[in-house]
């Protein structure tokens, strides 16, 4: 753990001098952050690894020479080091493809000026790269090889007998952690199936239609009362949240916008005391990956009711700070690394309450 008075050490790689200016000022506005080198290309930024050795690294994609895509296979295998990818919200599967990569977050690129658009994607900045400073790249490789292990879950139709909605919540580290874990359910899997992501508007479409193209589930972006159907994934739209609504017996999702007191958006908590007040015990909860508390009073509401909830262990979590809250809140039934969920959640859902292999959590009442 660094000492509190070290600076935490940033290097930015873009191939535009006006991004790499813009993005020093912002980092350096804040006194323990300092840009130690910039690079316009990922050749440039291979030799200031080394000799800068930085914290954290924001990245560009296209760049000339080396791309970001070159440059994050190099730096997974030869010196990890977490990357933040700064991005247009024109090139968004670029960003998703980086993700799979080894990149661990992403913001978008300012476009405008210091004191308009900068000022938007500034505070979420400095809050990743003071997340990510000391984070331990093993478990981020960890998560990129086991994307491109085959996980697929053989099987049976999976009828839902208790659980009639399943509600995810995630952020820091979650893109990656999403597709691992959806992307196991089989297609005939029967419980409806919600997801609020931590990300900006304009990227949870392309990240729905991503999950959708790698998934046997239908995956795609909520939109204002989508039916909550089995075998469907409904994406939290970003910028926005998520409650539900019976209508003439059924449910169907409303897209609202965030309150004032929403420190994260898409809301976690929103969604899963929403969906824990419609469905009760027979509401399962998911957190996974990310940084702050967000789901926390989500999973103490699904409890409360009767329902189950798994958190993902820090043995797999980039970031332990979502599931560490809920844990510490007695709010979880089970946690499990990310490779155990898949077939914690089918076993779930088919009303199986029995003890796996997982290790068991700090549970409710105790």
């Amino acid at each position: 753990m660094r000492n509190t008075n070290e600076k935490i050490k940033v290097l930015v790689v873009d191939d535009s001098p006006y991004s790499r200016l813009t993005i020093k000022k912002i980092v350096e506005s804040v006194r323990n952050f300092e840009v130690v080198a910039v690079a316009a290309n990922g050749k440039e930024a291979i030799s200031r690894l080394f000799f800068s050795k930085p914290d954290v690294v924001l990245l560009d994609i296209e760049m000339p020479e080396m791309d970001g895509f070159s440059f994050l296979r190099w730096m997974l295998q030869n010196r990890p080091v977490p990357v933040i990818v700064i991005s247009s919200r024109n090139d968004t599967q670029s960003v998703f493809r980086c993700l799979d990569l080894g990149a661990v977050d992403f913001v978008p690129k300012p476009t405008t000026s210091v004191s308009s658009d900068l000022e938007l994607v500034a505070g979420d900045l400095m809050e990743k790269i003071n997340a990510l400073a000391d984070l331990g790249m093993d478990k981020v490789k960890q998560r990129v090889d086991l994307l491109a292990k085959s996980l697929r879950v053989a099987g049976r139709r999976v009828y839902s007998d208790r659980v009639d909605l399943v509600t995810i919540g995630s952020s820091t580290g979650g893109p990656l952690a999403l597709q691992v874990l959806l992307s196991v359910l089989p297609a005939d899997f029967t419980a409806p199936i919600v997801v609020s992501q931590h990300m900006p508007a304009g990227f949870t479409r392309p990240f729905a239609k991503r999950l959708n193209s790698l998934c046997s589930l239908e995956v795609r972006e909520a939109s204002d009362k989508d039916a909550v159907t089995p075998g469907r994934v409904l994406i939290v739209p970003g910028n926005r949240n998520m409650v539900f609504e019976r209508r003439r017996g059924n449910v169907v999702a409303r897209i609202v916008e965030p309150s004032a007191s929403d420190r994260y958006v898409p809301s976690v908590d929103t969604m899963m005391i929403g969906a824990a007040q419609e469905f009760g015990a027979n509401t399962l909860g998911i957190i996974l990956t990310g940084m702050g508390n967000d789901g926390r009073n989500g999973m103490l509401e699904i409890v409360k009711k009767g329902g189950y909830t798994i958190a993902e262990s820090e043995e797999t979590a980039v970031i332990f700070g979502m599931p560490q809250e809920a844990i510490a809140a007695q709010a979880v039934s089970k946690v499990l690394p990310l490779e155990e969920i898949p077939g914690e959640v089918l076993r779930v859902c088919q009303g199986d309450y029995g003890i796996s292999s997982g290790q068991e959590a700090v549970v409710r009442g105790r």
